[in-house]
């Protein structure tokens, strides 16, 4: 079978990011024409545009920021082509959360000691049996499915009810993953409070809809910049726009 290399130089231009240059990080899509640009870069152009900066389509008129993804995918490809990407932004993040005299989450823990791991053993000229390879990866991957995203970064969140048609929830102060979406929050209440479907609620925050493929570190970050934890998000039934005369 033949192969081609390819150089790096080559495919830059898939995997970079156009608003900075660089190669792209947290990569995050625009939902309506599929370009993709780091999220940061991607929200603060928001801020004060609401078009693709590739194709300058309309992305939402007013909520644009409700009409973007992350797309782990890509993210993924980009750092298995770029030798050493990973492990440097691993690195900034650790020296931020130091700087801000902040605790480094877990996920950026993990994804730390992994990395260093498997240089190490490398380094040191250690092979292993396909064997104890394979009892090793199963042991790793029980661990991981016992884990329960305990290791990702948590947020604290408080689910107010904020309509009269629904009762308030027992325990409204809850805490989990930062990779968690919204939807992940309308199946939790729902099933709460023994509604027939997800799809009757809307999650607010700050008085606006939240798309429900958001993650919460994403809502975090554009929702409830500079202000303390809890994340407070509102509840109530889902608006039918249509019927509203």
């Amino acid at each position: 079978m033949l192969t081609r290399k390819i150089k790096l130089w080559d495919i830059n231009a898939h995997i970079t990011c156009r608003l900075c240059n660089g190669y792209l990080i947290d990569a995050t899509t625009v939902t309506e024409c599929l370009h993709t640009f780091c999220r940061s870069c991607l929200v603060k152009y928001l801020e004060e545009n609401n078009t693709c900066p590739t194709c300058r389509i309309v992305i939402h008129q007013s909520h644009p920021l409700q009409y973007i993804g992350h797309d782990r995918t890509m993210q993924d490809i980009v750092y298995k082509l770029v030798p050493g990407l990973q492990e440097a932004e691993m690195k900034k993040q650790r020296e931020f959360y130091h700087k801000l005299g902040m605790e480094v989450p877990g996920d950026i823990k993990g994804e730390t000691c992994s990395a260093k791991q498997h240089l190490d053993s490398h380094r040191n000229g250690e092979t292993k049996t396909d064997e104890n390879s394979n009892k090793e990866t199963s042991e790793e991957k029980q661990e991981e499915d016992n884990d329960y995203h305990r290791s990702d970064e948590q947020v604290s969140i408080c689910l107010e009810c904020n309509s009269s048609k629904l009762r308030g929830l027992k325990r409204k102060w809850i805490r989990c993953s930062a990779q968690a979406t919204v939807l992940h929050l309308k199946k939790f209440i729902a099933k709460k409070l023994n509604l027939s479907s997800f799809n009757e609620l809307d999650i607010l925050c700050n008085e606006e809809i939240l798309g429900k493929d958001h993650t919460l570190k994403f809502v975090v970050v554009t929702r409830w910049r500079f202000k303390k934890a809890p994340l407070l998000l509102h509840y109530r039934p889902k608006m039918d726009l249509l019927s509203v005369k």
